[in-house]
């Protein structure tokens, strides 16, 4: 991955007229903070075993997201060779997904909102600025709380919805110990025995996810 196709990015290609600035008008109630899980008989390569944390964009545009547990054999200091504090990291680029692989998306925590980041939930924002990645790489430690993702996966308005009622995926609220996870090989497994015990549970045992199913 070269560092000069990689950081041609900018939050407003992450759906058509979105803009990191509008960030604040995303509703939190619709598919945001959400992650996917591919049930095991799901078999599109692109997603096979995948989890995927899901946002909303914008009121209207449909969820992007990035999928989570897909390390690629690329570094992050090998993107960003000039930062000293990265020379001995291991820290991988993840494969966000299958949409324009040659962007770069991160996801980070912040304890105050960044203008050129969409909100996820809690202390977590999802951005693709150029500009606001080089700041979080500035922190004194700069992979703390950081994945950097190459690609990103997206849904036409009211398409998620539909393949969440075919049944192809497992919805669970996003957790930070997840998307973070030192153990990515580990996360899908885990997330489809929680799902196979989540099942076992009355109806009223089991949190509800909105999940939005916007129209054009």
């Amino acid at each position: 991955m070269r560092r000069s196709a990689a950081l041609l990015i900018a939050a407003a290609t992450l759906a058509p007229g979105v803009h990191a600035a509008r960030a604040a008008e995303i509703p939190t109630d619709v598919a945001n903070g959400i992650l996917l899980v591919a049930k095991p008989e799901l078999q599109d390569p692109n997603f096979r075993q995948t989890v995927v944390l899901i946002t909303q964009p914008q009121p209207g545009g449909g969820p992007i997201g990035v999928i989570v547990n897909r390390p690629t054999d690329h570094r992050l200091r090998q993107l960003f060779p000039e930062i000293d504090a990265l020379r001995s990291n291991d820290d991988r680029i993840y494969s966000g997904g299958p949409v324009q692989r040659d962007m770069v998306l991160f996801v980070f925590r912040s304890s105050s909102a960044p203008k050129a980041g969409l909100h996820v939930l809690g202390d977590l924002y999802l951005s693709g600025n150029a500009e606001l990645l080089a700041e979080v790489l500035k922190r004194p430690e700069p992979t703390r709380d950081l994945r950097v993702y190459a690609g990103y996966a997206g849904w036409a308005p009211g398409q998620l919805q539909a393949e969440i009622e075919l049944g192809g995926w497992v919805v669970f609220r996003a957790e930070p110990e997840i998307i973070f996870s030192k153990d990515p090989a580990a996360v899908w497994g885990a997330l489809i025995a929680r799902a196979g015990k989540r099942s076992t549970r009355s109806p009223e045992a089991i949190p509800a996810v909105p999940v939005a199913a916007a129209t054009p």
